[in-house]
């Protein structure tokens, strides 16, 4: 099985009933490799659905521009999209196990898109290692 670095759309939380259940505290857990937080949820899947959904926020506390916001939710996307096979390999050998995950900015820096694929790795090998 070759790893494919996509992220469809099917792949991204869209229902408002999932980001509530993972915003809910009760059995959503985080991780942090600063300035990325991650946010996840266990959850069961049927087999037609993908095994981990994304979403992606940038407070607007931190950023009033939206250009700026944009760039950085735009360099976080790549980032997993480069990686996601370091957390989709485990979630293979468990077909009826998913993962929700949410990526949030804690920080009103900018910075380079390899520092942040660099968070990124960090977090989903930690995520990876739970799971």
């Amino acid at each position: 099985m070759t790893a494919t670095y996509t992220l469809g759309s099917q792949e991204r939380i869209k229902s408002q009933k999932a980001i509530d259940a993972l915003f809910a505290g009760g059995k959503s857990q985080s991780l942090s490799a600063f300035p990325l937080r991650l946010v996840y949820l266990e959850t069961s899947c049927l087999p037609s659905e993908p095994q981990a959904q994304v979403m992606v926020s940038v407070s607007k506390r931190y950023f009033k521009r939206a250009v700026k916001r944009n760039r950085i939710k735009r360099q976080i996307r790549e980032a997993y999209r480069l990686n996601k096979a370091v957390l989709t390999k485990p979630l293979a050998h468990q077909p009826e196990r998913a993962v929700l995950l949410a990526f949030l900015w804690q920080t009103d820096r900018l910075m380079p898109t390899a520092e942040v694929e660099t968070h990124m790795k960090t977090l989903l090998h930690r995520l990876a290692e739970r799971l």
